[in-house]
């Protein structure tokens, strides 16, 4: 999946003063200059690294009038959990990816003299047994400083960088993102101001890495894929209980939006882009008929024919269905009808509270 494009321009900004405040570290660099009042944060240059259980991706970007403009980007499939559920570690041929990885986004990081810098690592951290060994390592090896968040913390940070693609006349909202070992899932209400105010977390130890591994490979046949949506339902049943989704949707005032790669993978074959193009694809909206339609679609390619997709290609074709198996489970579960597909998430989510810190920090 291609990465956000340099000189992208991205609006909007996370929920919630307090939010951004409550933030992990910022780490400063270039000797750890701010921004001075004389020219405001809008001289600064920050960076976001997103270290999942499946990518390393990282955007570089400045301030603007409509939120910020990516200049730099990086995106590389490293499957850093490739193995946990069964040893309960991370593997070292894994860890030597990643950090060839995180070595090559440090450099771009020092070739275009970010400021202000947040790294963070999501599942296959959280879980591995020498997880906090991969981090010092990681720190040794390029300078980064690699934090491990909670669910709750990659949850808010997913819903500052998707906000601004939520309907303010729809009053609540399931967002959630589908991780390469975790799926989080946030339920939102948006009040008539537009403001957001997360009422529920659920996170869930599935994502498409996991389900894969755990069900022996990317081919799923009907049974098991069927199993891995009934799983979903089952797990998720208790959330939904406790905030009364069903009524909700059954009265139509709930959205829904998604962001990983199987949405935005779901949504390039849904327009049957010859290339994957992210400004065709953020902010898209799929009816619930045609996300069963495009799974059903790639689950009859052979791994050979969902690789040479221009949307799916080598290094997702083994995780696509799984993720689409996640996604019909939340789609059967609460049959809201429709679906915004977000390109944008945890990255922009740390870059918009880099940028508002500083901006507070001016003020």
């Amino acid at each position: 999946m291609v990465a956000t494009r340099a000189d992208t321009p991205i609006a909007g900004a996370p929920p919630g003063g307090a939010a951004a405040r409550r933030g992990g570290e910022a780490v400063r660099t270039c000797g750890g200059t701010k921004p001075g009042p004389q020219d405001g944060p809008h001289n600064g240059i920050y960076a976001a690294i997103d270290l999942g259980t499946n990518n390393c991706r990282m955007l570089v970007a400045r301030p603007s009038a409509e939120g910020f403009r990516v200049i730099d980007s990086f995106s590389r499939i490293t499957r850093l959990g490739e193995g946990l559920a069964g040893s309960g570690k991370l593997s070292r041929l894994a860890m030597d990816r990643t950090i060839d990885a995180l070595g090559l986004c440090a450099e771009k990081m020092r070739r275009r003299g970010v400021t202000a810098a947040r790294t963070v690592a999501t599942e296959a951290c959280r879980r591995a047994a020498n997880g906090r060994a991969f981090v010092q390592e990681v720190r040794d090896r390029t300078g980064l400083r690699l934090e491990t968040i909670t669910p709750a913390e990659e949850a808010r940070l997913a819903l500052g960088g998707c906000a601004p693609l939520l309907d303010p006349d729809i009053p609540y909202a399931l967002v959630f993102d589908i991780g390469g070992g975790s799926t989080e899932l946030l339920w939102v209400e948006l009040d008539p101001a537009g403001e957001l105010a997360v009422q529920g977390l659920a996170s869930l130890p599935l994502g498409v890495v996991t389900v894969a591994e755990e069900c022996g490979g990317g081919d799923l046949c009907q049974r098991t894929y069927d199993a891995v949506k009934d799983r979903i339902v089952h797990l998720l049943r208790p959330f939904d209980l406790q905030h009364a989704l069903a009524d909700r949707v059954r009265h139509g005032d709930v959205q829904m939006l998604g962001t990983s790669g199987t949405v935005t993978t779901l949504g390039g074959v849904h327009l049957g882009l010859k290339r994957y193009d992210r400004s065709l694809v953020d902010g898209i909206t799929i009816d619930f008929n045609d996300i069963v339609e495009v799974s059903r679609r790639l689950s009859t390619m052979t791994l050979r024919e969902r690789a040479q997709h221009p949307c799916v290609g080598r290094e997702r074709a083994d995780l696509v269905l799984s993720g689409c198996a996640i996604l019909e489970g939340l789609c059967e579960l609460w049959p809201v009808g429709r679906l915004r597909v977000a390109d944008r998430g945890l990255r922009e989510g740390m870059l918009l509270d880099l940028m508002r810190v500083d901006a507070m920090e001016v003020a």
